[in-house]
């Protein structure tokens, strides 16, 4: 009876080709495996040609879904390889990790680490490479590669191991290096580090107990030394004794090489995984191959790129290689070639070098019968249907909503983003109208765990988004989050959880006497009314509501004006302007009239904040309410002498809101300005140059330009602007014109 202990290093395609080759050369007859062995039941998929890496297994638990972790593949994963192997000859292939069943509960009780302070001192007289203790408690690989003159441990383990031909011997040296480390350095473990090794174990003991002769075993490097130096089985079975134990899932999921990269945040992922898929595929390149692929990602790019770019940078890596006295080269000089020859020395192209080829946006396929939640097949069976493929790069889609499909596309983006899974981000589309919806669509793995948990709202999208916004709108207590989920609703059509979301905003609304708090979701029903043409949706039940809380505001919001401090006056004002938007948007005759006669109670109340008060003026004069003589008296009052400097110049700005146009084309107002600050004495100008440049600072750089040359007119304006007498235009040609300009009117 023999066990072969293979130490890997997880996703190495020098590892993966090295556990293959010794494989076919022992002929084992049962192959463990380090993973979970809760997923045994789904190793039989594995060498299914519809099962593609890179996948992924997903154990979770079904009462509490968001509590799931992966065990990522990719086709150069030594696991991933072994267990191939295992169905490809017909042989027993299990996990043995201690099972997540055991792992969610140990995580939830799980008793603080270790500080890595507490580690052991190291002599770091041997090398000046020889990294601190905490970097050797988090990554001890580090002190062999600092050991062996390298900063960095993944390009000694690269170069030691992943690129070699040579596999002779190697899982020896690997279990022997690891040994030592473990014995000498004598790092404080945590008690799950301890049930894992002991069930891996446990798991070797049942297959020999089950008369297997050649036992291979393929797990983590750190793991090798401590399943070929096995301790008694009852101290194994004492410390696994009594364990807690909860309920799995498992399913194989898609994954991306995204994913697989430590950007991705996954703990055990890699660098480069498209950079070690090629070194899998194409062990003896010499960098020719590579620099080839990044030729022709260049010339895609339409950078000119020749043949001797390409030699040139293969001898400069080759070159490279042998000064750090290496046996050929590794990404590191692969890069550093591409640098100098090809990019000649901008490192902005070697961005798309990483995405496209360091990393790639490779993603993986699963079989569909594969068993998976009832969700779970609804979007996938969507997703086919309105031919929306899972990616792992950004695809773009503009949606034209007058046309079928793209309507039922943009109603499951809506509904799968109410479900919180964000497999689309929504940009503004050009064109007229709202017919129109701009997507960017990238799927991510993790989505698995968002569809796993709505599940249990309903079993297809439709039914889960349904009643999980309508339990979003009987718990909520705001209505702003009402309002905005309603807002998300109606274009999701989600008829039965509009009904729930509108009669709770009635609630609301009749409930609170906040009118900022009502001015604040005003803007977001008056959007929802615009769905109804374009999206076939019945928008008047929120007509009807809208045009309630807008007569509450109406009646409310004078008072709210008078006597406020600054601060809350300019957010007033800012609701102020948005709230005039939505009246102008809604086209609503009366509440237009309403709303009027607001403004007029709010301009000419004298306890009004002067900021508002002037606003309130201007929205008056836009809706030519006020206007001419009116306007001008209006503008004096605020202006005179006997009003405070201060609240002069906050009535002017609020007057000013968006726009000094009116000072442009009426010189009667213009007039009362200039003379109102050409009386201001020096002090008084001194103290409000801050509020009156914070005024003219928000025109547009033609009106400051255009103002500043009026100015130089002084009362009259007419200096440095060029004026047109009368006596000098042609009558006669000019009502040649007028026919045309009416006529491009529409005016008959």
């Amino acid at each position: 009876m023999s066990i072969h202990v293979l130490g890997i290093r997880h996703h190495g395609p020098g590892s993966a080709r090295n556990v293959k080759e010794y494989l076919e050369r022992i002929k084992p007859d049962i192959v463990l495996v380090e993973g979970p062995p809760d997923a045994d039941g789904i190793l039989e998929w594995a060498g299914n040609e519809q099962l593609v890496p890179p996948v992924a297994i997903l154990v979770y638990q079904p009462e509490a879904p968001q509590k799931a972790v992966f065990y990522p593949f990719a086709e150069f994963s030594p696991e991933w390889q072994a267990i191939l192997y295992a169905r490809r000859n017909k042989i027993p292939v299990r996990f043995m990790d201690l099972p997540m069943a055991h792992q969610f509960e140990l995580k939830a009780t799980r008793e603080p680490k270790i500080d890595a302070e507490e580690a052991p001192s190291l002599n770091n007289t041997l090398a000046p490479h020889i990294p601190d203790a905490r970097t050797v408690k988090y990554n001890p690989i580090a002190y062999l590669a600092g050991a062996a003159g390298f900063d960095d441990e993944e390009k000694w383990w690269e170069h030691m191991f992943e690129y070699r031909q040579d596999p002779q011997d190697v899982f020896t040296a690997i279990a022997e290096g690891i040994q030592a480390l473990r014995q000498d350095l004598r790092l404080p473990y945590d008690r799950e580090e301890q049930l894992r090794e002991a069930h891996m174990r446990k798991t070797i003991r049942q297959a020999e107990r089950e008369m297997f002769t050649e036992i291979a075993v393929i797990c983590g490097a750190w793991h090798a030394p401590a399943l070929i130096n096995m301790p008694k089985a009852k101290d194994d079975n004492d410390l696994l004794k009594g364990l807690p134990k909860v309920k799995v899932g498992t399913t194989w999921i898609p994954w991306t090489y995204n994913r697989l990269s430590y950007s991705s945040g996954y703990g055990a992922g890699i660098n480069s995984p498209g950079w070690y898929e090629h070194i899998w595929r194409y062990p003896n390149d010499d960098g020719s191959r590579w620099m080839s692929r990044v030729a022709s990602l260049f010339r895609g790019q339409q950078k000119d790129i020749s043949v001797a770019h390409v030699l040139e940078a293969v001898r400069l890596s080759s070159a490279l290689a042998a000064l750090r006295r290496l046996h050929k080269p590794g990404l590191e000089e692969l890069n550093e070639a591409t640098l100098s020859v090809l990019c000649n020395g901008e490192d902005f192209m070697m961005q798309l070098i990483n995405s496209e080829l360091i990393v790639s946006d490779r993603i993986g396929e699963v079989p569909s019968d594969i068993p998976r939640p009832p969700l779970q097949t609804d979007i996938e069976k969507q997703q086919k249907r309105l031919r929306l493929p899972q990616t792992a790069d950004f695809k773009d889609y503009v949606l034209d909503l007058r046309k079928e499909t793209d309507l039922e596309r943009s109603i499951l983006l809506h509904r799968l983003d109410m479900l919180g899974i964000q497999w689309g981000e929504r940009f503004g589309a050009s064109g007229k109208g709202t017919f129109k919806e701009q997507w960017r669509l990238q799927w991510d793995p993790s989505f698995s765990i968002e569809i796993i948990e709505k599940g249990s709202w309903g079993n297809t999208v439709e039914e889960a988004s349904s009643q999980y916004v309508q339990h979003q709108a009987r718990t909520s207590t705001s209505l702003k989050e009402i309002v905005t989920l309603l807002e998300t609703a109606i274009p999701a059509e989600l008829h039965a959880a509009v009904e729930v979301l509108i009669q709770q905003v009635n609630n609301l609304a009749a409930a609170t006497g906040d009118v900022m708090q009502l001015m604040t979701v005003i803007p977001g029903l008056v959007q929802i009314s615009r769905y109804g043409n374009v999206r076939k949706t019945d928008a008047s039940l929120v007509e009807n509501i809208t045009g309630g809380m807008i007569t509450r505001i109406c009646i409310s919001l004078p008072a709210a004006c008078i006597s406020i401090a600054d601060d809350a006056a300019t957010e007033l004002l800012d609701l102020i302007y948005s709230m005039n938007d939505a009246i102008l948007v809604l086209q609503e005759p009366e509440l237009t009239n309403r709303w009027q006669q607001t403004l007029f109670q709010i301009a000419h109340n004298d306890s009004t904040a002067p900021i508002i008060g002037g606003y309130a003026t201007r929205l008056l004069a836009d809706h030519r309410q006020v206007t001419g003589n009116e306007l001008v008296k209006a503008f004096s009052y605020a202006m005179s002498s006997a009003t405070s400097p201060a609240i002069s110049a906050a009535w002017l700005e609020g007057f000013l809101k968006g726009s000094g146009t009116l000072l442009l084309v009426d010189n009667d107002l213009w007039t009362v300005v200039y003379n109102w600050m050409h009386h201001l004495e020096e002090d008084a100008f001194k103290q409000l140059l801050p509020l009156l440049r914070r005024t003219f600072s928000n025109f547009s750089k033609a009106e400051r330009r255009k103002l500043g040359e009026k100015a130089k007119g002084g009362v009259t304006g007419n200096a440095g602007i060029h004026q047109q007498g009368a006596d000098n235009i042609d009558v006669e040609r000019a009502l040649k014109g007028v026919p045309v300009v009416l006529k491009m009117l529409g005016i008959k």
